[in-house]
């Protein structure tokens, strides 16, 4: 890649989705450099290669595609933040409980009639309990690596906005079920 081109695919990546691209920019040359810099922004998995800019007919399509990337993915953490939290597996299995947990929770709350307290308390629970649900599916994502990039990326966005930015960047999630809620029976 030459430093113009390099430039030129900046500056085309950085532009509105909706403006057009001149035809004559066009080239086997910059379409590769287009390519490379958004693999290397992680706007473009590298797997993508092999459809995005890859032929002609299809660049002002990928442009397009690059640019509203760029925009939605300009604040968004990087990649390889995703190794600040456990691995997939073990979040999987965090999540079959906070499932199991949700359903003995609506199981208990039919016990009682709408009106009643103790139903008021399952309802805030089971809420709790979703909440926590969508920071581990969150976290998950981000640590799926058979997603592409820009997907693992907003999964990570997600995940900052769901747990605040100071947690977030601790690497410290909330428990996978509201443990808060969890009552001794002596």
């Amino acid at each position: 890649m030459f430093p113009l081109d390099l430039t030129l695919a900046v500056a085309i990546l950085a532009g509105s989705p909706e403006a057009p691209v001149p035809e004559e920019l066009n080239t086997l040359a910059l379409r590769h450099s287009l390519a490379g810099v958004a693999v290397s922004l992680e706007i473009m998995d590298p797997r993508e290669r092999r459809y995005m800019f890859a032929r002609p007919e299809d660049f002002a399509a990928d442009v397009k595609t690059i640019r509203r990337r760029y925009k939605e993915l300009i604040d968004a953490p990087p990649e390889c933040d995703s190794m600040r939290f456990p691995e997939r597996d073990l979040i999987n299995e965090l999540l079959a409980f906070n499932r199991a947990y949700r359903l003995h929770l609506v199981a208990a709350q039919a016990l009682y009639p709408p009106s009643h307290p103790q139903s008021d308390w399952y309802r805030q629970t089971i809420a709790e309990t979703d909440q926590l649900y969508a920071v581990w599916d969150a976290a998950r994502d981000a640590r799926c690596g058979f997603y592409y990039i820009t997907v693992r990326r907003q999964a990570l966005k997600k995940l900052r906005d769901l747990v605040g930015a100071h947690s977030y960047y601790c690497g410290c999630l909330p428990p996978h079920v509201p443990v808060w809620r969890f009552r001794r029976i002596d």
